[in-house]
């Protein structure tokens, strides 16, 4: 057992106190939630342009953590260094935007230093910092209060607490902007395409299905034989069995041939369509490729044949094929 006074239990105990700290930090955060944070919210939903959020030193790297979460919950965004923005890149902003400035003191002179401009632009500009009496605080439109008690520093200098508190205050607006505009999960993936999420949404089974000469199929009343060449020759483990009129009549798969071979001594006599799954699982090209997931796995198969509206075969859909897409 480690001993109370070890080193190890002393490092514990710092780790302990200091998520106790910001822990509370965030708590204290809810009850100071106001008017002010309705009014930066109905500011940034009436923008035209986008929101250009800026900080110096840790403030800064908050806030471009908080422009990054803005941008990709549908609320365009970007992070305009302050101390750049006095040499040129002020450019960046225009009178169609909103300005979110962070500074724990309220008082950063590169931050602060750019109140006078963005006056003359007549960008509406939303303050968070540590003191709602601060030159920042007092020439901004809304005032996010995000103040803490002391830092998690043992000394109470470090960034720590501050910064805690100021990301989930910035996570709180973005989150409700989100909610209020109605932003879903496939509004999500499309600014998140490289991602597992954004194929999971955005790409469908007409994205990633055999079709043309690479579609399995053979005709209803067709030798057994020729459905068992068409499956090695295509090798989907399955072909499309087409009625007179071009639909699927059903699937004969690897499964049924297992079967068959159970239940017939002599295949040299047999008909596709004695032996076909029907009507056999189908989808629609539009289907969601995770829904076709969600499709093979209920039915523990592998394969799918992809039916337009009428319920013609346009397409074969292989397990192989979504994971080679990164759909799962």
């Amino acid at each position: 057992m480690t001993d109370a006074t070890s080193p190890s239990s002393e490092l514990l105990a710092s780790a302990a106190r200091t998520l106790t700290l910001e822990q509370q930090a965030i708590a204290a955060l809810i009850e100071r939630l106001d008017g002010d944070f309705e009014r930066a919210c109905e500011l940034i939903l009436a923008c035209r342009g986008r929101v250009v959020v800026t900080g110096m030193g840790k403030s800064g790297h908050v806030a471009g953590k908080i422009a990054a979460t803005l941008a990709s919950t549908g609320t365009p965004a970007f992070f305009v260094h302050p101390g750049e923005a006095s040499h040129g890149d002020l450019g960046m902003i225009t009178p169609g935007d909103v300005v979110l400035a962070l500074s724990n003191s309220g008082e950063t002179a590169e931050v602060t230093a750019l109140l006078p401009l963005l006056k003359r632009l007549g960008t509406p500009l939303i303050s968070m910092t540590g003191r709602p009496g601060s030159t920042l605080a007092r020439h901004a439109e809304a005032h996010l209060d995000a103040g803490v008690e002391r830092e998690a520093c043992p000394l109470d200098l470090a960034p720590t607490s501050s910064t805690t508190a100021a990301l989930a205050l910035g996570d709180a607006l973005a989150v409700a902007l989100l909610e209020c505009r109605g932003f879903t999960a496939e509004d999500f993936a499309l600014s998140h395409p490289g991602g597992s999420l954004g194929k999971r949404l955005l790409l469908k089974v007409s994205d990633l299905m055999h079709s043309g000469d690479r579609l399995p199929r053979v005709a209803l009343g067709s030798p057994l034989r020729d459905a068992l060449l068409e499956i090695t020759r295509q090798g989907l483990g399955f072909t499309c069995v087409i009625d007179d009129a071009g639909r699927l009549a059903g699937v004969y798969t690897d499964g049924d041939l297992r079967r068959t071979l159970d239940q017939h001594s002599d295949l040299s006599g047999l008909t596709v369509d004695r032996v076909m799954t029907v009507p056999g699982k189908r989808v629609a090209p539009d289907t969601l490729a995770a829904e076709a997931v969600r499709l093979m796995e209920d039915n523990r198969i592998t394969a799918l044949a992809v039916v337009d509206d009428d319920g013609h075969p346009v397409g074969a859909l292989h397990m192989h094929d979504l994971l080679a897409s990164g759909v799962i």
